[in-house]
Protein backbone atom coordinates (compact mmCIF):
# COMPACT_ATOMS: atom_id res chain seq x y z
CA UNK A 1 0.00 0.00 0.00
CA UNK A 2 2.87 2.37 0.65
CA UNK A 3 4.05 1.84 -2.91
CA UNK A 4 0.77 3.22 -4.26
CA UNK A 5 0.98 6.37 -2.11
CA UNK A 6 4.59 7.16 -2.93
CA UNK A 7 4.04 8.80 -6.37
CA UNK A 8 1.22 11.12 -5.16
CA UNK A 9 3.22 12.11 -2.06
CA UNK A 10 6.30 12.70 -4.18
CA UNK A 11 4.26 14.82 -6.60
CA UNK A 12 2.74 16.81 -3.71
CA UNK A 13 6.18 17.42 -2.22
CA UNK A 14 7.52 18.55 -5.60
CA UNK A 15 4.62 20.99 -6.09
CA UNK A 16 5.08 22.42 -2.58
CA UNK A 17 8.82 22.93 -3.12
CA UNK A 18 8.17 24.59 -6.48
CA UNK A 19 5.66 26.98 -4.89
CA UNK A 20 8.09 27.84 -2.09
CA UNK A 21 10.88 28.54 -4.58
CA UNK A 22 8.55 30.67 -6.71
CA UNK A 23 7.53 32.68 -3.64
CA UNK A 24 11.15 33.24 -2.63
CA UNK A 25 12.05 34.28 -6.17
CA UNK A 26 9.21 36.78 -6.32
CA UNK A 27 10.24 38.16 -2.92
CA UNK A 28 13.87 38.46 -4.03
CA UNK A 29 12.81 40.42 -7.10
CA UNK A 30 10.88 42.92 -4.97
CA UNK A 31 13.77 43.21 -2.51
CA UNK A 32 16.30 43.94 -5.27
CA UNK A 33 14.19 46.42 -7.24
CA UNK A 34 16.07 49.59 -8.16
CA UNK A 35 14.42 52.99 -8.23
CA UNK A 36 16.27 53.82 -11.44
CA UNK A 37 14.46 50.94 -13.17
CA UNK A 38 11.07 52.47 -12.35
CA UNK A 39 9.28 54.14 -15.30
CA UNK A 40 9.27 57.58 -13.61
CA UNK A 41 11.82 57.73 -10.76
CA UNK A 42 11.41 61.52 -10.48
CA UNK A 43 7.87 60.95 -9.17
CA UNK A 44 9.41 59.36 -6.06
CA UNK A 45 11.08 62.64 -5.07
CA UNK A 46 9.30 64.45 -2.25
CA UNK A 47 10.18 67.23 0.19
CA UNK A 48 11.08 64.50 2.69
CA UNK A 49 13.81 62.96 0.50
CA UNK A 50 15.08 66.02 -1.40
CA UNK A 51 18.38 67.41 -0.17
CA UNK A 52 19.50 71.01 -0.55
CA UNK A 53 18.43 73.45 -3.25
CA UNK A 54 20.16 75.63 -5.84
CA UNK A 55 20.71 78.19 -3.04
CA UNK A 56 21.59 75.73 -0.24
CA UNK A 57 24.08 72.83 -0.55
CA UNK A 58 23.24 69.21 0.09
CA UNK A 59 25.61 67.59 2.57
CA UNK A 60 26.19 63.84 2.21
CA UNK A 61 28.03 61.94 4.96
CA UNK A 62 30.00 58.95 3.67
CA UNK A 63 31.10 56.53 6.36
CA UNK A 64 31.98 52.97 7.05
CA UNK A 65 29.45 51.19 9.24
CA UNK A 66 29.57 47.70 10.77
CA UNK A 67 29.94 45.76 7.53
CA UNK A 68 29.71 48.20 4.62
CA UNK A 69 29.82 51.88 3.73
CA UNK A 70 26.89 54.25 3.51
CA UNK A 71 26.06 57.62 2.02
CA UNK A 72 23.54 59.57 4.10
CA UNK A 73 22.15 62.90 2.89
CA UNK A 74 21.65 65.76 5.34
CA UNK A 75 17.89 65.33 5.54
CA UNK A 76 16.13 64.87 8.89
CA UNK A 77 15.44 61.16 9.40
CA UNK A 78 17.49 60.08 6.35
CA UNK A 79 18.99 56.60 6.32
CA UNK A 80 22.18 55.49 4.64
CA UNK A 81 22.10 54.11 1.11
CA UNK A 82 18.47 55.06 0.54
CA UNK A 83 17.16 57.05 -2.42
CA UNK A 84 17.60 60.79 -2.20
CA UNK A 85 16.98 63.59 -4.66
CA UNK A 86 18.62 66.92 -5.51
CA UNK A 87 17.63 69.64 -7.95
CA UNK A 88 19.74 70.66 -10.92
CA UNK A 89 22.37 73.30 -9.99
CA UNK A 90 22.48 72.17 -6.37
CA UNK A 91 25.94 71.93 -4.84
CA UNK A 92 26.48 68.53 -3.24
CA UNK A 93 29.20 68.35 -0.59
CA UNK A 94 30.47 64.85 0.14
CA UNK A 95 32.22 64.55 3.50
CA UNK A 96 32.88 62.17 6.37
CA UNK A 97 32.05 62.98 9.98
CA UNK A 98 34.13 59.99 11.13
CA UNK A 99 37.71 60.85 12.16
CA UNK A 100 40.59 59.35 10.17
CA UNK A 101 38.38 58.04 7.39
CA UNK A 102 38.66 58.33 3.62
CA UNK A 103 36.05 57.69 0.97
CA UNK A 104 35.47 57.28 -2.76
CA UNK A 105 32.14 57.84 -4.50
CA UNK A 106 31.88 56.37 -8.00
CA UNK A 107 28.96 57.57 -10.10
CA UNK A 108 29.71 55.06 -12.85
CA UNK A 109 30.50 55.75 -16.49
CA UNK A 110 28.36 58.90 -16.72
CA UNK A 111 28.59 61.33 -13.82
CA UNK A 112 25.80 63.88 -13.42
CA UNK A 113 28.17 66.25 -11.60
CA UNK A 114 30.52 69.03 -12.55
CA UNK A 115 33.36 68.13 -12.34
CA UNK A 116 32.57 64.59 -13.56
CA UNK A 117 35.49 62.86 -11.81
CA UNK A 118 35.25 60.25 -9.07
CA UNK A 119 34.68 61.92 -5.71
CA UNK A 120 37.64 61.23 -3.41
CA UNK A 121 37.74 62.76 0.05
CA UNK A 122 37.85 62.09 3.74
CA UNK A 123 37.30 63.43 7.23
CA UNK A 124 39.81 66.23 6.51
CA UNK A 125 38.76 66.82 2.89
CA UNK A 126 35.19 67.52 1.79
CA UNK A 127 34.48 67.51 -1.94
CA UNK A 128 31.84 69.75 -3.51
CA UNK A 129 30.35 69.07 -6.93
CA UNK A 130 27.39 70.65 -8.74
CA UNK A 131 24.43 68.57 -10.01
CA UNK A 132 24.12 69.21 -13.74
CA UNK A 133 22.43 66.32 -15.55
CA UNK A 134 18.85 65.39 -14.62
CA UNK A 135 18.14 61.69 -14.30
CA UNK A 136 18.41 58.69 -12.03
CA UNK A 137 21.87 57.46 -11.04
CA UNK A 138 23.05 54.44 -9.12
CA UNK A 139 26.37 55.00 -7.38
CA UNK A 140 28.78 53.18 -5.12
CA UNK A 141 30.51 54.57 -2.05
CA UNK A 142 33.51 53.09 -0.33
CA UNK A 143 35.05 54.12 2.98
CA UNK A 144 38.18 53.05 4.87
CA UNK A 145 39.72 53.93 8.20
CA UNK A 146 43.20 55.42 7.97
CA UNK A 147 45.83 52.67 7.91
CA UNK A 148 43.16 50.09 7.04
CA UNK A 149 44.09 46.51 6.49
CA UNK A 150 42.02 43.83 4.77
CA UNK A 151 38.45 43.86 6.08
CA UNK A 152 38.57 47.42 7.48
CA UNK A 153 37.06 49.00 4.36
CA UNK A 154 33.47 48.78 3.26
CA UNK A 155 31.38 49.73 0.29
CA UNK A 156 27.72 50.16 -0.50
CA UNK A 157 25.40 51.35 -3.25
CA UNK A 158 22.67 53.92 -3.37
CA UNK A 159 20.55 55.85 -5.83
CA UNK A 160 20.27 59.54 -6.54
CA UNK A 161 17.67 61.32 -8.64
CA UNK A 162 18.51 64.74 -10.03
CA UNK A 163 15.35 66.65 -10.92
CA UNK A 164 14.89 69.76 -13.05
Amino acid sequence: MTHRLFPPRCMLLTVLLALLNYGEGAHAQKKNAYVCKEPDPESLCTAANTCGSPSQPCLVDVKRNANAASATPGIPGAKGNKLFCVKVDTSVTWHSDTKHQGFVVDMGPTSPFDPPDDIVGGSDKSVTVRAKAPGCYRFSAGACLSGAIYGMCGNGTSELVIVK
